[in-house]
Parts: C-alpha cells; sequence; structure tokens
C-alpha cells in the first residue's frame, strides 16, 4: 500500500490545484446541465488557502500530489443549535489514485482540522445524482439532509396527475 500523506496546501502549488478544480467541474458537468461551457471556477483558491478561518489541504501519494479538499469555517443560520460549522469543498481525486483511500485521508484530516476549530458540524453538498461521490461520503459517515430541487422555467410538460 502507498504512503498517503494529507498536509496544508502551498500557493506555488496554484496551478496544480487550478488543474483539480477543472477536474471537479468536468466530473460534476454530467449532474449540472446550468453549469457555463468552458473553464469555470468555483472557489478563489489563493484566497482559501490564505485565510485563518480555511484550511486547504493536498494529499500526497509516495511525495506526488494525488487530492485536494478544504475545511472552511461557516456562521450558521441563527435558528441552529450550532453557531458555526465547517463546509468542506474542493474534494478531488487524480482518477489514477482513486480507490486508494486518499479521499478518505483528505476527510479525516479536514475532520480533526474542524474539530481544533470548535466546530461540532461538517457539511458539504454532493449532486444527488452522483451516486460514487454520495457512497464515498456515507461511507464516511455522512447522512443526507436537505435536497435541493430546480424547475427550468421553460419547462413544457405538466406533472403526471392521479
Amino acid at each position: 500500500m502507498s504512503n498517503i500523506t494529507v498536509r496544508p496546501a502551498r500557493l506555488e502549488e496554484i496551478n496544480l490545484l487550478l488543474e483539480f478544480e477543472q477536474g471537479i467541474v468536468n466530473t460534476e458537468r454530467p449532474f449540472d446541465p446550468t453549469l457555463k461551457k468552458g473553464e469555470i471556477h468555483y472557489y478563489d483558491l489563493k484566497q482559501l488557502i490564505e485565510l485563518p478561518t480555511a484550511e486547504v489541504v493536498v494529499a500526497e501519494v509516495d511525495n506526488e500530489v494525488a487530492g485536494s479538499g478544504y475545511a472552511l469555517l461557516k456562521e450558521a443560520k441563527d435558528y441552529l443549535d450550532h453557531e458555526k460549522y465547517a463546509y468542506l469543498g474542493f474534494m478531488y481525486v487524480k482518477p489514477e489514485f482513486r480507490g486508494m483511500g486518499i479521499n478518505k485521508a483528505v476527510l479525516h484530516y479536514l475532520r480533526q482540522w474542524a474539530a481544533r476549530q470548535n466546530v461540532s458540524e461538517i457539511r458539504l453538498e454532493v449532486y444527488d445524482d452522483n451516486l460514487i461521490a454520495k457512497r464515498a461520503y456515507e461511507k464516511a459517515g455522512f447522512k443526507g439532509h436537505l435536497l435541493e430541487m430546480r424547475l427550468p422555467t421553460g419547462a413544457t410538460s405538466e406533472p403526471d396527475t392521479p
């Protein structure tokens, strides 16, 4: 088994991290017809690396960067029983390294970071149709919580009536 090390990302790795971001976008395109064509960016990775309320990490396998993720502290809605939570994003593993436990190692690292920030709640978003990702997060202990639904206004069919 290869040695997996998770560590904070460095600004000098920004070009590789931007490639990872496009890998995420390309993976998610089949699940979201509303994404613009061409190169898009979900994150301001440079800002996230520099933020004291975020932890951007990379996973290395035998000294090669193979995956990534981040945790960002966010304020919770005032009606919730916690003041803040850690939001996870930028979860990516290069295709040739999938199935090696890299995502699990990144999640473990980010959970520990969140605990050191005195956060008791961790959240993330995953496309409902992305069954592989959903299974991986469920295996890590995440549970479905809220499903956002959408309907294009140009939809022409009416719902079936019983």
